[in-house]
């Protein structure tokens, strides 16, 4: 990953890249091409060997199977093996692409992300004109199979890091781990390790005739129990080699490791392409202890569904007291033409371009309680509008030259009273232009949060005048 990529912006491939090769379970020979594609597009699959050439989005909802891989099912679009190609675009910081398919499965190359990390490189990663919204978990969320001895948890952190734990209670494996601390080093890390499996486990795929497309250089395979020579001829004769032989590290004729801990570093691989599926670019550190594709979709689910539920919370501005004010009440007072009993902001915390966040404190003591439902104070919602109006007045004369500037209101839409607020309560006002000032003319977003509870929003619209 290059050293100056944003990881707030989106990105896409610079142009069409291609591979072909063998689909592992299928034997099938598939050409796959990956597209450059839209901010927002996200990773979709197309079958174009299929009527109307049929497109199926990464979404952990449509996966219909995970004994062999991951497979994606809509209608009659169906893909297989897709954990190592969307692995390799998530390590990559690709976040759109349309994946061209003339076949029912991902190529399987020699069973790692490194063969579609390498063509990613040769097409080059593309910053588009969009940002990156990373959604950040505030509590711990877990997942359990007691059957399988499976534990997978996301706790929240700064950036996405993900450590893998396994142990098949195997002589030759043990008990590994393996950590990806920054996507950055997944190209390096992580992208190189193979699939692998058990011999008793290939040898059941060979009886059901499920490996049409296996080599023994696309996969590891651990041998943990003596074999017979009958076994090994079998072997020899399935995957079209003269000879087969057990090496003493336990691992059928295969090339050296790549690392001590490559089987470990494989499965954080496939936590990496699995959880792909959630379709929202998360902030989380998470810990899979004997993860597997049926596990990893099942916590992409429950991830899924945590963010949807609390998706509203995702721009919802933090207020740290002990954080120093962009404006304190004397600053604004020198901008804006309010002043007691009238003026309705305390502090600015926030301040860019495009976007200010305020504070509001509210007290028992504000004088239109008096005459507010007396006995049970509420808030004035058009006060609240207002406070809205003078916080979003300091984002546009802010962005004005040099001068003083009065803001006038214009006009108020899509107005909506969510919760009440009473005594007590610390008012968050944010306010976002939705497009850019042209002719002192502004167009702002406002909302009006206490805590993570959205109490009130609005389009507004005023006219900066300059004064004379």
């Amino acid at each position: 990953m290059d050293k100056n990529f944003n990881p707030d912006k989106q990105h896409t491939l610079v142009k069409a890249v291609s591979i072909s090769g063998t689909g592992l379970h299928s034997g099938i020979n598939v050409d796959m091409t990956l597209r450059p594609a839209n901010p927002g597009f996200g990773y979709q699959f197309q079958r174009t060997d299929l009527p109307d050439s049929p497109i199926i989005k990464a979404d952990c909802d449509l996966v219909t199977d995970t004994s062999r891989g991951t497979t994606l099912e809509k209608g009659d679009c169906k893909v297989s093996t897709i954990e190592h190609i969307l692995a390799a675009l998530v390590g990559m910081g690709v976040d759109n692409c349309l994946i061209e398919l003339n076949g029912p499965e991902i190529p399987i190359i020699d069973g790692s992300s490194k063969p579609f990390v390498e063509i990613i490189e040769k097409s080059g990663v593309l910053e588009q004109d969009a940002a990156k919204v990373w959604y950040t978990i505030d509590t711990n969320i877990s997942y359990f199979d007691d059957l399988k001895k499976v534990e997978m948890t996301a706790l929240p952190a700064l950036n996405y890091q993900i450590t893998t734990l396994i142990d098949f209670n195997s002589p030759v494996l043990g008990t590994q781990h393996a950590s990806l601390k920054a996507m950055k080093d997944f190209q390096v890390e992580i992208a190189p390790c193979r699939t692998f499996c058990f011999l008793h486990e290939l040898e059941m795929l060979l009886d059901n005739n499920l490996v049409k497309g296996g080599d023994i250089n696309n996969a590891i395979v651990v041998v943990d129990k003596p074999v017979t020579d009958e076994e090994m001829d079998r072997l020899a004769k399935a995957f079209g080699r003269k000879k087969m032989e057990i090496k003493s590290e336990g691992y059928l004729n295969n090339l050296e490791l790549r690392f001590s801990n490559e089987p470990a570093r494989h499965k954080l691989l496939d936590v990496v392409g699995d959880l792909a599926l959630i379709g929202y670019p998360i902030k989380a550190h998470i810990i899979a202890n004997r993860p597997g594709h049926s596990s990893n979709v099942e916590f992409a689910k429950k991830i899924k569904q945590y963010i949807k539920k609390n998706k509203h919370t995702r721009d919802i501005p933090v207020y740290n007291p002990n954080q120093e004010p962009v404006y304190t009440q004397q600053q604004i007072e020198k901008t804006l033409p309010h002043r007691f009993p009238f003026i309705m902001v305390d502090k600015i915390i926030e301040l860019t371009d495009t976007m200010i966040v305020g504070v509001k404190n509210v007290t028992v003591n504000e004088y239109f309680f008096q005459g507010h439902f007396p006995g049970n104070p509420i808030m004035p919602g058009v006060l609240q509008i207002e406070a809205l109006a003078q916080t979003g007045g300091l984002l546009c004369i802010n962005a004005m030259p040099d001068g003083q500037y009065d803001t006038y209101f214009l006009k108020i839409d899509n107005c909506k009273f969510k919760q009440k607020v009473v005594p007590g309560d610390t008012l968050i006002l944010k306010m976002e232009l939705t497009e850019p000032i042209r002719r002192g003319i502004c167009v702002m977003k406002g909302s009006v949060y206490v805590g993570n509870k959205l109490c009130t929003e609005a389009d507004l619209t005023a006219q900066l005048v300059k004064r004379n």
